[in-house]
């Protein structure tokens, strides 16, 4: 691990495309301390997980994890993926394997999730990963695989929400996701101390370039990365995102 590490440190900026070295590393952002982890927007192991085959959210990373290894995969990353509610029912739109157990919020409303404009993080189904603020997405309405909805929106085409202050005093733990301007590559990030909107959203842009990027939740932020021994634990999640990887198949 030791000898992968400046090829890691080097193909986390923005542009890199050595597939060898796509993972989490720990940074540092306007002094402020941030874990992120870089995947190509069209990696075949992304999806989105909420339920259990018995009925019951997931909950936590132990239980996802175990289902997949069950089922012969390997869980390599995973991070709390949108808001819900106290029984852990999606706030906004949820779309999971083409089934949809939530709708599309578009009205303001209280809290985060209302403060407009907001987004969704979604994978079609030829599997790419989109970040589009919400009215744009009911307009395109597509026939998205795998989808979640939260807000606000931390950047859009290039320019952070209008209603983050760089002297905001609401700090807090942050994690959300972002897309390069080319579409090509998908990172995650989590504070791993209190920051701002405005310090949150600078480093989608200014440190990763992302021209958009999303804001998934605060406060219950979690992050699961082997590759840095990290399972974060903490209160039952609803949504998660997650890269999952599975053995090759033999050909026929």
């Amino acid at each position: 691990m030791r000898a992968m590490l400046p090829l890691l440190i080097l193909c986390l900026l923005p542009g890199c495309r050595e597939e060898t070295a796509q993972a989490c590393e720990a940074i540092r952002f306007d002094e402020q301390p941030f874990t992120v982890c870089r995947f190509a927007a069209d990696d075949p192991g992304l999806a989105l997980f909420r339920t259990h085959p018995d009925g019951a959210p997931f909950a936590d990373f132990s239980r996802l994890a175990e289902t997949i290894a069950a089922d012969g995969g390997e869980l390599v990353f995973a991070m709390n993926a949108g808001m819900y509610h106290d029984d852990r029912r999606p706030v906004g739109l949820y779309i999971e394997d083409g089934g949809q157990q939530a709708g599309l919020v578009t009205r303001a409303g209280p809290g985060n999730f209302g403060m407009l404009p907001n987004g969704v993080f979604w994978i079609d189904a030829d599997g790419a990963a989109h970040v589009t603020e919400t009215l744009a997405y009911e307009a395109l309405a597509p026939e998205a695989r795998y989808a979640t909805q939260s807000g606000p929106m931390l950047v859009i085409d290039g320019a952070l929400h209008p209603a983050f202050n760089p002297d905001g005093t609401s700090r807090k733990r942050r994690n959300g996701v972002g897309l390069s301007a080319d579409g090509e590559t998908l990172w995650f990030a989590i504070s791993d101390v209190p920051v701002n909107f405005d310090t949150f959203a600078r480093l989608f842009r200014d440190r990763l370039g992302a021209t958009d990027a999303l804001y998934l939740d605060g406060t219950v932020s979690r992050l699961y990365a082997p590759v840095l021994d990290r399972d974060d634990g903490g209160t039952d999640m609803g949504p998660i995102v997650a890269i999952v990887r599975r053995p090759a198949r033999a050909a026929p």
